[in-house]
Formats: structure tokens, C-alpha cells, sequence
């Protein structure tokens, strides 16, 4: 069996390639750097100079194929611009139209499309199938608009055209390597440069990325062309999570919880700041945007036509954990060095808004 696979070097897309090449697979992958080729012909794919932009480079590497795996995207939390939503509409837009119409030209049986359950947007507190659909949600980032457009205007009316498309939409994914909000979240956790718990009253659905991987090769495997699976685990709300990874590691919780209500006046603050600052994801204006919402999503299709499970959270996160410690070391002791950057940033942070507002006085005279 021969299988195209684009985002290769991702965080799923690496998983995806790995698995399938477990599985025997014929792996041939889109790569744009020249690293990347490196890992994945060092893995065993055949990687193909390209990106999503060059439709040439797109159908020669998937003909023959028996199944594409189009697993790529745009994904970041930042302060919302003109060049960060002209990339996202590229990669997560018109990259998925690329690889999808160029799937259709060579004649693939099969084609799997990674959406997300984000395309929901705020579900409220609702747990939502693949049936639901969200006309035109508030959208909290780039990645979420851009992802929903893909979803509901590029992959189901090439769908309805005849294009065999299986859509996949993982919940949460983490796991080591996570660069996502989560990963921003355990990563900050385990270093202890955070005294409160932001948006405890957030609610996501996580599976762990190794298992949301293989929900992508079952989708392929079992799945039926034309509909689409959930690949999400339990939800936990952010308050829960962090006294799940207080357990699994041993280390304190936070000693204060700021609800989403207190922290999101914030963000246009945080938006401000990010036009000077680089910022640590947890305090772009995106991110304290998603707290207080919910994305929820059931995977009880998924369990019952594919087959698919997720590992317990208490294993998966455990398993982060322990990655997270061989690559960063111990945890720092001691309240202030825990910390340290926390307050370092809070302080820059606050002068710099001083600065800001001083600056302005002057201009709302003239």
C-alpha cells in the first residue's frame, strides 16, 4: 500500500507517518526543509521537496497512491494581523483545497482530511457529533476561522463532488513534543512559572496525539468515504486538568484559580503588548480569548465504526511528563524561582502598558 502524507514532520503528521510506515506502508511525504527530508528518509518515508502551494510537486508526489493523509496546517496563538491571517488562509485554506482538487485530478480512492472539532466553536457546555454544525460561530483565533472555512467550504463540497474524503477531527491532542496551548500549560505546570490556574472554567475533550494518529489510519482503513469521526477523549476543564498533572507528578497546584469572566478584558491588552512583545502563548490575546469556552466533541462514532480508543489521561499525561523532565530537567524548588519568569514578565508587562497610555495622552490632546 502506497500513502502521500503532507505535515509529515508535525506534531500528528510525524505520528501518522510513523505509524503507517509500522504498518509496511509505502510512505511518501511533502516536506519544505532540508531537515525534515533528513528525519523522515532517516524514518524510511521518501520525502519530496514541495509545499502546499505547488500543485505540480502535490499530484506527482501522491500518484499511485492508494491513500492521502492530509494532515498539515497553520496553527499559532498570537495577536491577530493582517500576515498571520493572510498564512492561516494559505496553509489551512487554500492548502487544503490544493492537496484535496489535486487528490481528485490523480484519481485517489481514498482521501483523509485532518479538520477539528474547534470547527464547532463554543459548544457551551454541549458535548456535539459529527452531525452538529456551527453556521458562522465566534471565532476566538486565526486557527479556528481558518480551520472552519477549510471544513465547511473546501472539504464538504469537494465531497459532495465525488471526492472520496474521509474527515478526521481530533479534540485536543497532546503528548511529548505538543505545541499547542496544552503543551504551553504542562510545560509552565511542570517549571512552576505560573501562581494561578488561568480560565479553570475551560473545557476541552484531549485524546493523546499517539492515539489520535492511529484514529487517522483506522478513518483510512475502516471508515467510510463521505463522513466524518471525532477523535476525542474525556473532557476535562482546565481546573481538573491541573489537579490531574498535580497527582501525576508530584508537584503543587497553583495557589490561586482567575476565572475565563476576570481574565478576558485582558485581551485587548494582551493585543496591545503583542504589537511590541513577544509573548508566551498562554498570554497572547488569542489565548485568553479561548478561556471560559468549551470544545467539545463525542467520539462515540469513531468507537463504534472504527474501533478507536484513547489511552487513560492519568498514562497519557504521565507519559508528557516524564518527556517533558528528560528534556527540561527537574522542576525548580522554592516559590520565588518557581516563579521568577512569571512575575519577570507581569512586571514587563505592566510598564509597558504605562508606557503605552503615556504615549497616548499626548495625541489625544493634539
Amino acid at each position: 500500500m502506497k500513502a502521500f502524507v503532507t505535515g509529515a514532520t508535525g506534531f500528528i503528521g510525524s505520528r501518522v507517518t510513523r505509524k503507517l510506515l509500522e504498518r509496511g506502508y509505502d510512505v511518501t511525504a511533502l516536506c519544505r526543509s532540508r531537515s525534515g527530508a533528513t528525519a523522515l528518509a532517516d524514518a524510511g518515508a521518501h520525502p519530496v521537496p514541495g509545499d502546499l502551494a505547488d500543485t505540480e510537486a502535490l499530484r506527482l508526489a501522491m500518484r499511485g497512491c492508494d491513500v492521502v493523509y492530509h494532515v498539515a496546517g497553520w496553527y499559532k496563538l498570537g495577536t491577530p494581523s493582517a500576515a498571520a491571517r493572510a498564512q492561516a488562509e494559505a496553509v489551512n485554506i487554500e492548502g487544503a483545497r490544493n492537496v484535496l482538487s489535486s487528490a481528485q485530478a490523480e484519481g485517489i480512492p481514498r482521501v483523509i482530511y485532518t479538520s477539528t472539532v474547534a470547527v464547532f466553536g463554543d459548544t457551551h457546555g454541549a458535548l456535539r457529533d459529527e452531525s452538529y454544525y456551527a453556521a458562522a460561530p465566534t471565532f476566538a483565533t486565526e486557527y479556528d476561522r481558518t480551520k472552519w472555512l477549510a471544513h465547511y467550504e473546501v472539504a464538504l463540497p469537494m465531497l459532495r463532488e465525488g471526492v472520496p474524503i474521509t474527515i478526521v477531527m481530533p479534540g485536543a491532542a497532546y503528548g511529548p513534543g505538543d505545541p499547542s496551548l496544552i503543551g504551553s500549560m504542562m510545560r509552565w505546570f511542570y517549571l512552576g512559572y505560573l501562581p494561578f490556574v488561568p480560565g479553570p472554567d475551560t473545557v476541552l475533550t484531549l485524546a493523546h496525539v499517539d492515539d489520535v494518529a492511529e484514529g487517522h489510519i483506522l478513518a483510512a482503513e475502516r471508515g467510510r468515504a463521505g463522513e466524518s469521526y471525532i477523535l476525542a477523549g474525556p473532557a476535562y476543564s482546565v481546573g481538573e486538568l491541573y489537579e490531574l498533572w498535580a497527582r501525576v507528578t508530584n508537584l503543587p497546584m497553583p495557589r490561586l484559580q482567575v476565572g475565563a469572566a476576570a481574565m478576558r478584558p485582558l485581551a485587548p491588552l494582551a493585543g496591545s503588548l503583542g504589537n511590541y512583545l513577544s509573548l508566551p502563548d498562554l498570554f497572547t490575546e488569542e489565548a485568553i480569548r479561548v478561556l471560559g469556552m468549551t470544545y467539545l466533541g463525542s467520539s462515540a462514532k469513531a468507537q463504534s465504526e472504527l474501533g478507536w480508543s484513547t489511552r487513560p489521561a492519568r498514562d497519557g499525561f504521565a507519559e508528557t511528563f516524564a518527556a517533558l523532565a528528560s528534556d527540561l530537567g527537574s522542576p525548580p524548588r522554592g516559590w520565588a524561582a518557581r516563579n521568577k519568569p512569571a512575575l519577570a514578565a507581569l512586571a514587563a508587562a505592566t510598564g509597558l502598558a504605562v508606557l503605552l497610555r503615556s504615549l497616548r495622552r499626548p495625541l489625544q490632546r493634539n
